[in-house]
């Protein structure tokens, strides 16, 4: 009795992340990559939290190193990620303000798959200061990798294991 219950709980539960996967699946719409704020006021306010995660990274860097704490393997790998977190803002901030706060960058859609960057003047070299910048993930990734290998390598130093239990 105790296994049919288990069973028709599995099922249940299955059938319903199946429909959920399948509905999203199929009946979704087009999924882009970047992100429009609204007004100038949401960029103000987007690139002032850039400024001020960029400045609580630094913060952190210097916590890190005023402490100590470097000479561990974990907390000298979540200082990598805090200054990749760094360059990731500063980067950002950068290209916001090309986008949203000047008109010195226009990116126009030629189609799907491709974009055609004019840069207002004759200077080709800020068209390619400008598409080095958009590829803010290559900042961003290294970031959230060190970060993870950081707090891997603390919980291990801990004495825990991946399930969260402590090891006796």
């Amino acid at each position: 009795m105790v296994q049919s219950s288990a069973m028709k709980y599995i099922l249940n539960k299955t059938i319903r992340f199946l429909t959920v996967f399948l509905a999203v699946l199929f009946y979704s719409e087009q999924a882009v990559a970047t992100q429009r704020h609204g007004g100038i006021e949401g960029v103000i306010v987007h690139q002032m939290a850039h400024l001020f995660f960029a400045f609580s990274m630094g913060m952190l860097i210097y916590w890190l190193r005023e402490r100590n704490l470097i000479r561990e393997t974990g907390w000298r790998l979540i200082q990598y990620a805090a200054l990749f977190f760094i360059l990731w803002n500063i980067d950002a901030f950068t290209v916001h303000f090309l986008d949203d706060q000047t008109e010195i960058i226009r990116v126009q859609d030629i189609d799907l798959w491709h974009i055609q960057i004019k840069v207002v003047g004759s200077s080709s070299d800020l068209g390619i200061f400008y598409y080095l910048a958009k590829l803010d993930h290559l900042l961003c990734v290294p970031a959230v990798i060190f970060l993870f290998a950081g707090l891997r390598c603390l919980l291990k130093e801990t004495g825990q294991n991946d399930s969260g239990k402590a090891q006796v």
